[in-house]
Parts: C-alpha cells; structure tokens; sequence
C-alpha cells in the first residue's frame, strides 16, 4: 500500500531557531499519523508564490505575507490556523522620559525611527496611526528607517532594535516597535522604563497565519488541523516547540484582524513599490552586512 504524499508546509528561515522548530513539528506530525514535511524559503515573496503555484499545501505567512496572498487570489485564499499570540498584537510608538513630545501633535517636524520597509508590526500600522492623526509620513514627519533582512517582513528583532538604539543615542524623537517587544526587552533591561515611555499605541491587528489555497483538500486540511490542534503547551515534550515559535496554544485561523494593515499598504501604496522613509545609513560593518 503505498504511503500517503506528506502535507507539505513552506515557511520563511528568519532565524537558525526554524530548522529545530520545524523538525520538530514534522516529527510530532509523523507520530500521529499526518506526514508532513517543510521546505524553507529566504523571503516572504516567494513564500506566496509558491503557495499560489501550487508547490506548497500551505504556507505560514506573515501578516503582510496574508496580505499579498489575498490580494493575488482575489481574496480565495484561506486563514486556516494561527497562535494564540497572533491575535490582538499591538504596536507602541515609544519616545524618551525627558523629552519634550508628549501627544502624537509633538510627533510634527521631528523624526521617527521604524524597522525595515516591509514590517508590519514596527513600519506600517505604525506609520499608518501617524497618518490617521493627521501625520503624513515623510511630509509631516520624517521617517527613519532600518532596513535589516528585508523580505522577511520584521519577523526577527534587527531593524526594530536598531530603531530603539536610534532613539536611544538621539537620532530620533520616537520610535516603532511591537508590543512583545517592548515586553521583552522592559524584562532583559534593553529598555529602561524610567528613561522611555509610550506615546501611543496602534489599534489591535493579527500577526502570522497558515494559508491555503481555495482548493486545498478538505480531508488533508480537517487531518493537518486536528493533529496541529492536540499540541499541549502541558506536554513537556510539545513545550519546547512552543516555547521558540511563541504560543501557548495553536487556534483557528480568522480574519478580522488584518485591516490595519491592508489599509496601511493601500495608503502607502506598498505593493506599487513604494517604500515610505529613509534608509538609515549603516553604522558599523556588522549592520553594513546584515
């Protein structure tokens, strides 16, 4: 009897963590009886076009990466599944302690720092809240950006920090960066809360999601998504996985949460090729590299 053809999943290698995250998802799969396997891509571009050719089963997408998929299928494509820290995320738009912006009106003239040209979550739905108040990025303000790893879509922390430290040394009055973010880099002392505070913060919006095509299976997606669903955060032996992917429970996908940013790349008109800011001159051979 031959054996039944592995789902197969397409991801972004942002980090070298992916390889161990993704072994050992494809092994938890294997051992319930849903072969699986994984094929690694360098940006998010190619990610979604290979879903849409039909290479991929499905592909775990960026937010922006969701986007684009909708926007070249017409909106058939399907959110299927997502962590539980994918929904709500915020963005803050943080300034220094004794600085003398205190309301986004003070954002005016001055010079914000953002991650790279394609993050969501530290680009464009922050940029996007400056534009609802009255803000043109560029025009109103300037924009400093830090493009590290682009294509990647900000899924690892480079450009964001280095947004941070832009602030930080007084090359920028504010700057843009994910709610986990702050949290995590409050908890490490990366980011003292007596020197920097919250400006504002962005309506809530969704981060990553499996995607499918409109045509995908129905019994391979209802077997995929029952052996994803039993992974147990209780389990020591999914919690591993869990812990380096960032969740504590897989739930199914939604899409409600993706209008801050569909509007932030119409208003910019990102997928024209448009690109809001400056690119931040390197500062060392380490960021000259990256």
């Amino acid at each position: 009897m031959t054996a039944p053809r592995p789902i197969l999943v397409g991801a972004v290698a942002y980090d070298p963590k992916v390889v161990t995250i993704w072994e050992i998802i494809k092994a938890y799969f294997e051992d319930h009886g849903t072969p699986m396997d994984f094929v690694f891509y360098s940006n998010y571009g190619l990610l979604v076009t290979a879903l849409l050719d039909g290479d991929l089963d499905i592909a775990w997408n960026s937010p922006l990466a969701w986007v684009d998929a909708v926007r070249r299928t017409g909106g058939t494509c399907r959110a299927i599944a997502m962590r539980d820290t994918d929904r709500d995320r915020v963005s803050h738009i943080v300034v220094r302690a004794d600085g003398d912006v205190r309301t986004l009106a003070d954002v005016r003239g001055r010079t914000i720092a953002v991650g790279a040209a394609d993050s969501p979550q530290a680009t464009l739905i922050p940029l996007g809240l400056l534009a609802d108040n009255g803000l043109v990025p560029d025009e109103d303000v300037a924009v400093l950006r830090h493009d590290v790893l682009v294509g990647k879509h900000g899924d690892h922390v480079g450009g964001e920090r280095d947004a941070l430290d832009a602030l930080l040394a007084g090359d920028a009055d504010a700057c843009a960066m994910l709610d986990l973010n702050h949290a995590g880099w409050t908890a490490d002392g990366t980011l003292d809360p007596a020197t920097t505070r919250i400006l504002a913060t962005t309506p809530p919006f969704d981060h990553c999601v499996f995607t499918v095509r409109a045509d995908f299976n129905a019994a391979a997606e209802r077997d995929w998504l029952a052996t994803l669903f039993t992974m147990d955060y209780a389990n020591p032996d999914h919690r591993e996985m869990m812990d380096l992917e960032g969740l504590k429970a897989w739930l199914p996908g939604r899409t409600s949460g993706f209008g801050p940013l569909t509007e932030a790349v119409g208003r910019f008109g990102f997928f024209e090729g448009r690109r809001v800011g400056a690119p931040a001159e390197p500062t060392s051979l380490r960021d000259a590299a990256r």
